[in-house]
């Protein structure tokens, strides 16, 4: 009996773009393991998606807001895109992600314990929101950024409201310089992470194991080669070096000119906005990236009420 589904060769071809036969092959081999599936598949060059996440969706909003020095970034999750859409969805991811701008550090259930504008707590207006609305909703993450001297410039792509949409993007830049024009910088390098999807301020801020999986891909490309060890060892860094600098922020390459690296742009930055500029921190939250969308029971429901 096969140890996945027709769905899983959906899901996979979904997330690599691959034909439904090497889906299936890939499957097969990997007995059911999409993530495995998805290395076998990108090791042979069969795979088109390597930020597989950005692909992924779950429904729901995310908040953006900016006191002072200050930003905050939180996503709430919802079943439907119905709810998204519900000016009581929308209110209560307004104030909670206001409300997270007076609180310290990043932990959902500290937000959750705050005072809620209307009364009780953010947890008591949620668990109020999914009685009345009639379906679960989770607050599901927070970041927040912060500059000592400088502005915190927010973006937000795909906007349904001011500050609510899909895409959120907070720009952290450190400056004595001309504040209108860090803002006009900020938006600029704002559209560029909505869009470049970078994984790290730095190469050395990647995470340690997605590192060593594209190691693992590429030492799997570099000996279906048949060229020399020596050879192969190159092509492996060669390759690790090429993904770091693609995921990393500052080594990325600017979309709007496509050819300038973001820390030279931030750098050139500083003599239009007459004094340094540094790019310290950012935030880039895109609703329901990582979280492998499942049909709830209520969506289940409608698609069946509708024929579907």
């Amino acid at each position: 009996m096969a140890a996945f589904t027709a769905a899983d060769v959906k899901a996979l071809r979904e997330k690599t773009g691959a034909g439904m036969m090497d889906a299936k092959k890939a499957l097969e081999a990997s007995n059911g393991d999409i993530e495995a599936a998805v290395d076998a598949l990108r090791a042979k060059g069969l795979a088109t998606a390597q930020k597989k996440s950005s692909r992924t969706a779950a429904e729901g909003l995310v908040g953006i807001a900016v006191e002072g020095t200050k930003g905050v970034a939180v996503e709430v999750n919802s079943e439907t895109d119905f709810v998204a859409k519900n000016d009581q969805f929308q209110d209560f991811v307004r104030k909670t992600t206001q409300v997270a701008l007076g609180t310290d550090g990043d932990d959902v259930d500290t937000l959750k314990a705050a005072a809620y504008p209307d009364g009780g707590t953010v947890s008591d207006k949620l668990t109020d929101n999914v009685a009345t609305i009639g379906e679960n909703q989770q607050i599901r993450r927070i970041k927040t950024v912060s500059v000592t001297n400088g502005v915190i410039v927010p973006y937000m792509h795909n906007a349904v409201a001011p500050d609510l949409g899909k895409i959120g993007v907070l720009v952290a830049l450190e400056s004595e310089g001309d504040k209108a024009k860090l803002e006009e910088l900020g938006k600029k390098l704002g559209m560029h992470i909505a869009a470049a999807f970078p994984q790290a301020l730095t190469a050395e801020g990647l995470d340690a194991e997605v590192i060593e999986r594209e190691r693992a891909i590429a030492k799997e490309k570099a000996a279906e080669s048949g060229k020399p060890e020596n050879v192969q060892e190159k092509m492996v860094e060669g390759a690790v070096n090429k993904y770091a600098k693609e995921n990393a922020l500052l080594s990325q390459v600017y979309v709007i000119d496509n050819k300038t690296p973001i820390a030279q742009v931030v750098e050139q930055a500083g003599k239009d906005v007459g004094a340094k500029v540094e790019l310290v921190d950012y935030v880039r939250f895109q609703l329901g990236e990582g979280i492998e969308k499942e049909e709830s029971d209520f969506a289940a429901e409608v698609a069946a009420a509708v024929g579907g």
